[in-house]
């Protein structure tokens, strides 16, 4: 048991405890970044139950059975009480906000704490040189970019498709014109009192 991970693991749960016991009574419903925090937090916690359940599943069929360590248990129930908890506040999160909303901003958490967790458990980047650190760390921002870019080209798109609508609109009020007909306020006026 890495000291490193142990600590990082007590401040997720304390984190999640928090962000579930006090903030989501209060923000839940208006700010998403409570549920996407509670979904990213304890999903971070179960890639890390999964990959060390995954080694000793993979020990155990290779003969070193591991069924025997109460750790192999505890990290079986660690990933299915992360998994019931993670579904269920991202299934909250995607009743109460936008799908479009939610994915991307779970994608980038979610990922960014994997990254943290994985690092801290398995010290990933130990065995590796400080090109691969590099080269991975490079990808990774590539990958949070072009989220970020997906999602703001959404948001860009959608308001492209209401402006010129507004600027229609401001501009035969600006000239004095009605709706774009072409025929002047003034016109329609004197022609109504005929």
């Amino acid at each position: 048991m890495e000291p490193a991970f142990l600590l990082y693991a007590a401040l997720v749960i304390t984190a999640t405890f928090i962000l579930i016991f006090h903030f989501i009574p209060l923000y839940g419903q208006t700010h998403i970044m409570v549920y996407i925090g509670v979904c990213s937090l304890v999903g971070s916690l179960t890639v890390m139950s999964v990959k060390a359940l995954g080694i000793a599943i993979k020990l155990t069929l290779s003969g070193m059975n591991q069924l025997i360590f109460p750790q192999t248990w505890a990290f079986t129930l660690v990933v299915t009480a992360c998994v019931l908890t993670q579904m269920n506040y991202l299934n909250k999160a995607l009743d109460t906000f936008n799908t479009a909303v939610v994915s991307p901003i779970y994608y980038v958490m979610f990922t960014t704490f994997t990254i943290v967790a994985s690092v801290i458990m398995f010290k990933d980047w130990d065995r590796q040189s400080p090109t691969q650190v590099i080269t991975e760390i490079c990808g990774f921002v590539t990958i949070l970019s072009g989220t970020f870019l997906l999602h703001k080209t959404k948001d860009m798109a959608d308001g492209l498709q209401t402006s010129p609508s507004i600027r229609l609109a401001k501009h035969s009020e600006e000239d004095g014109f009605d709706d774009g007909e072409g025929i002047p306020l003034r016109r329609q006026e004197s022609m109504r009192s005929t």
